[in-house]
């Protein structure tokens, strides 16, 4: 397995300009900052266990009943605390994909099984996935859309996948982080299939649609009460802090700075299209907040000399060296990459 490397590395790279964490561009809303600063009036005091008023807030957001819904210290803790409530000896999982998801599973001494996406295929999912199906799996991981590819799956053959892996007894844990920047999420989220398939867990959170990934807060969907109570029972209690939990309830009130975002992001990513395209990069067609493409190697090294920070892909199993993803920012943001890209190609 590869080393694990993130995006959002401003405190190495301090006078760099991020674009290797894909969150909202119009920054943190004031109200959530506001409701941060009000919540050190109890700083002193232990987080509410259960954090009920955060789960009805979420309750009303996604239309579910607030017991089907479970929060995690990011979604990250969410993934692990999955693999440590189930066990699996077995997981299925494509590649390239987001690391935790193989990282989780190792940790409980899971054997993981791999379906490379390959590059011909502009790294989308295929038919024959549903082949690799089996029995013997307990678990299988899918990212919609995928990251770092940003490439979608078609809710369609979703659906297959989770009637295969119903009729096969296999947990189906689909991560929709990214839903929220494309065009028509409600196509592609699997939410309405929740109270058919109790064998469905579904990744949401806060850190890309409301830009708090300092704050540290994700959920998780699911109508399978003995799951839940499994996760409830390896997670450590208080892992939701006050300040966590005053902000996702002021969040979840911003919907025109979502839509703003959102808007922001459909302009601004055909702008970074066209402007990779002239630069000469090969790029891929990702439908999320951020923008998959091939370069030369090196080129995370050289932006860093040009004041931009990249996300480098080559410790995504799957890939190597050559492969970027850049997140979706403001014009003036996106100027200033453009133009830092321009330069690195001038220095070879």
């Amino acid at each position: 397995m590869n080393k694990h490397i993130h995006g959002g590395n401003i405190y190495t790279y301090r006078d760099c300009l991020d674009f290797s964490a894909n969150c909202n561009p119009l920054g943190t809303p004031e109200s959530i900052k506001e409701a941060v600063r009000g919540s050190l009036e109890h700083l002193g005091d232990y987080p509410q266990v259960g954090y009920a008023p955060l789960k009805e807030a979420l309750g009303e957001y996604e239309d579910m009943d607030p017991e089907n819904i479970i929060c995690g210290n990011g979604a990250a803790e969410l993934i692990f605390s999955l693999c440590q409530a189930v066990r699996p000896k077995r997981a299925l999982i494509p590649i390239p994909t987001f690391a935790e998801y193989e990282q989780a599973l190792a940790s409980v001494g899971c054997e993981v099984e791999h379906v490379l996406l390959r590059e011909e295929d502009t790294f989308q999912m295929q038919e024959s996935f549903i082949d690799w199906l089996h029995r013997d799996l307990d678990m299988v991981f899918l990212c919609n859309p995928n990251n770092p590819t940003g490439i979608l799956t078609d809710r369609e053959f979703l659906f297959r996948v989770l009637r295969n892996c119903r009729e096969l007894g296999i947990l189906l844990v689909v991560d929709e982080c990214f839903l929220d920047f494309i065009k028509e999420p409600g196509k592609y989220s699997l939410k309405a299939q929740l109270p058919r398939y109790h064998n469905l867990f579904i990744l949401k959170a806060f850190t890309k649609r409301y830009a708090m990934a300092g704050v540290r807060l994700g959920y998780g969907l699911t109508e399978n009460r003995e799951l839940l109570e499994k996760m409830a029972q390896v997670t450590q209690p208080w892992n939701i802090s006050v300040m966590a939990q005053a902000a996702g309830i002021a969040a979840l009130k911003e919907c025109s700075y979502v839509e703003q975002g959102r808007k922001l992001v459909f302009e601004e990513a055909v702008y970074l299209k066209e402007g990779l395209k002239e630069l000469g990069f090969h790029i891929y067609p990702s439908e999320a907040n951020y923008i998959f493409f091939r370069g030369e190697p090196g080129l995370f090294e050289k932006g860093i000399q040009n004041g931009v920070i990249l996300r480098d892909c080559s410790n995504y199993p799957g890939l190597s060296d050559g492969y970027y993803r850049i997140a979706v920012r403001t014009r003036a943001e996106n100027e200033k990459l453009l133009e830092a890209l321009r330069n690195c190609l001038e220095e070879n």
